[in-house]
């Protein structure tokens, strides 16, 4: 029985010791494709979350929880919309800038229900995209206002935008490749790993599964990101 999050870090484990279910739902290691052809391996590290409570109490940022980011609807496979639940490692870089950006804009950014991390096998995956990397967000909310105007899209949009070059927003507008109900922000394909996992070359189940529990951050580690990004 694993202990609660809050007591000992966040449970970090390889993908590839997962049962044979999960590994073949997350896909560890496999390349996919983008929309221009490219090829991308999937994530390999994966916090794993207990049950909704540890999802809730496990703070990522000082204004999001883990939470916020695994909430899916029936359009992702039955087993993993279930607890235990796995997000890739590299969510905890997403949540670092949704916090610069919520505190630039001076209001509570909500994430969407699909909006956060999205498995290869869900049903609106085609290809690959950042929400399989944990390093999406569809935000629909920001403060009080829901995001209907392209006004308040695009205010925001530039806001995020002039946050940081490595931050991006599709644009608005009514084709593919573009939202006109939401923003859409991501980091492209960031793989986390975070420091208390040794990385090997063994991508086969081991008889003793790979895991490790995350070590306190001091205060000052919420100034970077707190995962070795690749």
């Amino acid at each position: 029985m694993s202990e609660p999050a809050d007591e000992a870090g966040l449970k970090v484990v390889d993908a590839f010791d997962l049962d044979a279910q999960l590994r073949g739902l997350l896909r560890p290691g496999s390349v996919v494709r983008d929309h221009r052809g490219r090829e991308h391996k999937l994530p390999r590290y994966f916090y794993e979350i207990s049950s909704r409570d540890d999802a809730v109490r496990a703070r990522l940022a000082p204004n999001f929880g883990l939470n916020e980011f695994i909430r899916v609807d029936l359009k992702e496979a039955p087993r993993l919309q279930e607890y235990p639940k796995y997000i890739p490692c590299a969510v905890r870089l997403l949540a670092f800038y949704l916090q610069r950006l919520r505190e630039r804009l001076g209001a509570s950014l909500h994430v969407t229900v699909n909006g956060g991390y999205r498995s290869p096998s869900h049903r609106a995956a085609v290809g690959a995209t950042p929400h399989m990397w944990g390093t999406a967000a569809d935000l629909y909310r920001i403060g009080s206002a829901i995001l209907r105007e392209r006004g308040s899209i695009e205010m925001a949009s530039r806001v995020a935008e002039e946050l940081s070059e490595d931050l991006h927003v599709k644009p608005f507008g009514h084709d593919a490749g573009q939202t006109d109900d939401h923003i859409h922000l991501f980091l492209f394909y960031v793989t986390g790993v975070p420091r208390e996992m040794s990385e090997d070359s063994g991508d086969s189940p081991q008889a003793s599964p790979r895991f490790a529990f995350e070590e306190p951050r001091r205060r000052s580690d919420t100034a970077l990101p707190p995962s070795d990004s690749r």
